[in-house]
């Protein structure tokens, strides 16, 4: 039985990776991006308007659903028996990664290249890092539960291999001015990347739904509360 958790996961990955591919079209339309001359960065897809309004809405929306993704996540894990400071580490990069979206979406490559090609970091080198996590840690707990079906864990260290090496191979093919193929690895990253935040929607499939708790606060000049119960609001 999937609860309705489970679809975040897939809302991100359809999201983006639709919303992506709409920017490029856009960009090809309006000729913004000229393919004869090479095929184009996502982000020299997303420099112009109109396009670069639909590329920030997409990134900024695909960074909220990720950060709410990331903290579903960590309570997860915690649940399953993660260290704390291993699953901080695993929650503060996946947090970074979706910075990293919101920064590359809002601040375009022609306006502020150094804040944008920080934002690039995190979104790729640092989102990467959040899944090697996660497989590293869940591969030395041999007791967790391992939702799906058994080639669900072999599929995720599969996409995050590729993910490493199309990566690495992305920026030494930029330096050697290879511009095309690296723009075309760059795209073949950011989808795999949204498809292992899709994959999520597997280890999601458990929850039925989640809590809000909100505890008052206990500081020496507030007064004690009524009720010493936590208000607790389903989501």
């Amino acid at each position: 039985m999937w609860g309705y958790l489970s679809l975040l996961p897939v809302l991100l990955a359809i999201w983006a990776i639709g919303g992506l591919w709409t920017v490029f079209s856009v960009a090809v339309a309006n000729k913004s991006v000229n393919l004869t001359q090479g095929f184009p960065y996502i982000s020299i897809c997303g420099n112009q308007p109109p396009q670069s309004c639909i590329f920030s809405q997409v990134l900024n929306l695909g960074a909220a659903l990720a950060t709410w993704i990331c903290i579903l996540r960590y309570y997860q894990l915690r649940d399953w028996g993660v260290g704390k400071w291993p699953n901080r580490l695993i929650l503060w990069t996946g947090l970074l990664s979706a910075l990293g979206t919101s920064i590359v979406g809002n601040f375009q490559e022609k306006n502020l290249r150094a804040m944008h090609l920080t934002g690039a970091f995190f979104a790729f080198f640092v989102g990467t890092l959040y899944f090697w996590l996660q497989l590293l840690f869940l591969w030395r707990m041999k007791s967790v539960p391992r939702p799906g079906a058994p080639w669900i864990g072999p599929l995720r260290l599969g996409l995050c291999s590729i993910c490493t090496i199309l990566t690495v191979a992305m920026v030494v093919l930029h330096v050697w001015r290879m511009r095309s193929v690296s723009a075309a690895l760059e795209w073949t990253v950011a989808m795999l990347l949204f498809v292992l935040f899709g994959l999520f929607a597997v280890d999601f499939s458990g929850l039925d739904g989640c809590t809000l708790r909100l505890r008052p606060c206990l500081g020496p000049l507030s007064p004690p509360p009524a009720s010493p119960v936590p208000l607790q609001v389903s989501l």
